[in-house]
């Protein structure tokens, strides 16, 4: 296997390339994350690389600026009251279960359907982050955070020369 000398590349290629690692890096995570937080039915192991097993799991941007990461996730059909957010050594877990209930009686006839959903992403942010000064907006089922960096993370140019 042929490595790549990264400290021969200009900025964007080193910019790609690290942001191809940490998405793989996050999908790696997110995977074991997932198949730790799952209930085992007997023998039966989750399919962890199959479609099905990443379904619930909020689609996000996270996006790294100079001074914060602004992150959006996208939560379509949860609530606000259901939604937990935490930061712990930079790392951004975002869980959410839902239970949503309906029933109808007609006379003898009773239909009653229960769902219920678990929701759980969790990603490590590009830097040292203010967790203190984070802040939020949940509208149409969009939550967006703007995460300020701590000032020893601020990107800074490098003139060279």
């Amino acid at each position: 296997m042929k490595t790549k000398d990264i400290s021969k590349t200009t900025t964007n290629e080193q910019h790609d390339y690290l942001s191809s690692f940490r998405e793989f890096e996050n999908k790696v995570e997110s995977m074991f994350q997932r198949f730790w937080h799952n209930s085992f039915d007997g023998d039966k192991i989750p399919d962890l690389f199959s479609r099905a097993s990443f379904s619930d799991m909020p689609k996000m941007d996270v996006i790294d600026r100079d001074k914060e990461i602004l992150v959006k996730a996208e939560l379509p059909g949860i609530d606000k009251k259901d939604l937990e957010v935490s930061i712990t050594n930079n790392q951004l877990v975002i869980k959410a279960k839902t239970c949503h209930e309906e029933k109808q009686e007609k006379g003898d006839y009773l239909k009653q359907e229960i769902s219920k959903s678990e929701i759980y992403r969790s990603v490590l942010l590009p830097a040292d982050v203010d967790e203190e000064n984070v802040k939020t907006s949940f509208k149409n089922g969009v939550l967006k955070l703007t995460i300020p960096k701590m000032e020893k993370s601020h990107r800074r140019q490098i003139e060279i020369k």
